[in-house]
C-alpha cells in the first residue's frame, strides 16, 4: 500500500533529522539547522500528502 510506504518515509525522514536537530541545538552548528529546516519543510508536504490520501480513502468508504 503506498499509504504504508509513505508513513514509513515520514518516520525515517524523522529519525533522520534528530542527528541535525542535535548539532544544531547543542552544538550550534548552523549548517545543521538549514538542514534541519529543509528537512522540516519536506516532513511537512509529506505529511499533507499522506493526509490527503487519508482523506481519499475515508470518503471512498
Amino acid at each position: 500500500m503506498a499509504s504504508i510506504n509513505k508513513f514509513e518515509e515520514l518516520k525515517a525522514l524523522v529519525n533522520g533529522l534528530e542527528s541535525e536537530a542535535e548539532k544544531f541545538y547543542t552544538k550550534g552548528n548552523g549548517a545543521a539547522g538549514t538542514r534541519l529546516r529543509k528537512g522540516l519543510q519536506e516532513l511537512k508536504t509529506l505529511s499533507q500528502e499522506l493526509r490527503l490520501g487519508i482523506q481519499d480513502l475515508k470518503n471512498k468508504k
